[in-house]
């Protein structure tokens, strides 16, 4: 019985990671591809925003700012994640690696503030150059792609609270 679990075990696992591998290949998400993903996206962008050009130059150089203010906080998110994993993986007793991962959880909210943060004022600054026009279309947008996340990941989002009876 057990010869015939094992088996079955492995010709699952064999058969799930056949199927992962010809997903990826499917995908061929390759830079090139990634980066004309994004090129399109932006054109349709500043399409449907009915930007100047001026505001175009303007868009690049406050994505570009905001790429470089927000570079740092994502490499030491991505140095603290790294971290994270290392004392999960490492031998130490249970407390003494729940107590860092806390200190590291709390890092790592701080970080994620932060980047919000600059998110946030980066939009901010974005929308500054816009027209009242272009504002209400950018309001309208952002209200499709929050339905169409919410449609893409219904797991993700945060359950309603139930009021609590005094």
């Amino acid at each position: 019985m057990k010869k015939i679990l094992i088996l079955t075990l492995f010709l699952t696992l064999s058969i799930s990671i056949v199927n992962a591998n010809e997903g990826i290949k499917q995908n061929n998400l390759t830079p090139q591809n990634i980066a004309a993903i994004r090129m399109q996206r932006e054109q349709a962008f500043e399409k449907r925003l009915a930007l100047t050009e001026e505001q175009k130059a303007q868009a690049k150089q406050i994505r570009l700012n905001g790429h470089e203010r927000i570079k740092p906080v994502i490499e030491e998110i991505k140095a603290k994640k790294q971290e994270a994993k290392m004392v999960k993986m490492s031998r130490i007793a249970v407390q003494a690696q729940e107590e860092k991962l806390a200190v590291i959880d709390a890092e790592l909210k701080v970080l994620e503030k932060k980047a919000h943060d600059i998110r946030k004022a980066n939009m901010k600054e974005f929308e500054s150059i816009l027209t009242r026009d272009q504002k209400r279309i950018l309001k309208q947008m952002k209200k499709e792609g929050r339905k169409k996340y919410q449609a893409e990941h219904p797991y993700k989002m945060p359950m309603m609270q139930m009021p609590v009876k005094k």
